[in-house]
């Protein structure tokens, strides 16, 4: 049986929001099914708080315009959520139910933010989220659950270096999809690492 993909990752991270899209359609192109579990990681806790609007949103249009890509296309700002804790217990009971509903809600949570715009800390928007993928109970406390803990903890035993950082069995893989730096005035700079991305698949493929 093939190891899983899991990935720790946070859910307003744009680089995870890339990364796990491009592994997803990877994943899609095999004949053989392969799990993704998407851990919590939630960034919120490792900087002691919620990734900022502003940042994001800048980061968000240096990769819409770097990468040529539209999975930023509604992101806004004003209905940024203050925490991700809510959206990442959902997830958690996705996973619950089984490993496709667990990926489909995290799929479904980031599509949220980054192209529909949507507020992840809304109970009414994670309500609806639950509805589409099948989830009939959700309890909407904004504390964590026991999965979401045990997986920070995990991460942190794991030395986890950010978001989102990859693992394969023993092989970890930290953003394997893109290249990032800065340029002379600090902007962000971005591409499609083709090569450790090649290398990611490998060891997927294996």
């Amino acid at each position: 049986m093939s190891d899983p993909v899991e990935v720790f990752a946070d859910i307003t991270c744009p680089f995870t929001h890339v990364g796990l899209k491009q592994v997803v359609r990877h994943l899609a192109t095999l004949d053989r099914t392969i799990e993704v579990i998407v851990r919590a990681w939630p960034l919120e806790w490792v900087n002691d708080a919620p990734l900022e609007a502003d940042a994001v949103l800048a980061k968000a249009q240096a990769l819409s315009t770097q990468l040529n890509t539209a999975d930023f296309s509604g992101l806004n700002s004003n209905h940024w959520p203050t925490t991700t804790i809510p959206a990442l217990n959902l997830a958690a009971a996705g996973y619950a139910l089984s490993a496709a509903t667990g990926l489909a809600v995290s799929l479904d949570l980031r599509a949220s933010v980054f192209e529909e715009g949507r507020d992840i800390s809304d109970p009414q928007v994670l309500a609806e989220v639950a509805a589409r993928n099948g989830i009939q109970e959700f309890d909407f406390r904004p504390d964590p659950c026991e999965a979401v803990q045990r997986d920070y903890n995990a991460g942190q035993s794991l030395g986890v270096s950010g978001s989102p950082h990859f693992w394969v069995g023993d092989d970890n893989f930290f953003c394997p999809a893109l290249d990032l730096g800065h340029d002379d005035d600090g902007n962000l700079t971005a591409r499609f690492d083709t090569a450790a991305l090649a290398e990611f698949f490998k060891r997927i493929d294996a």
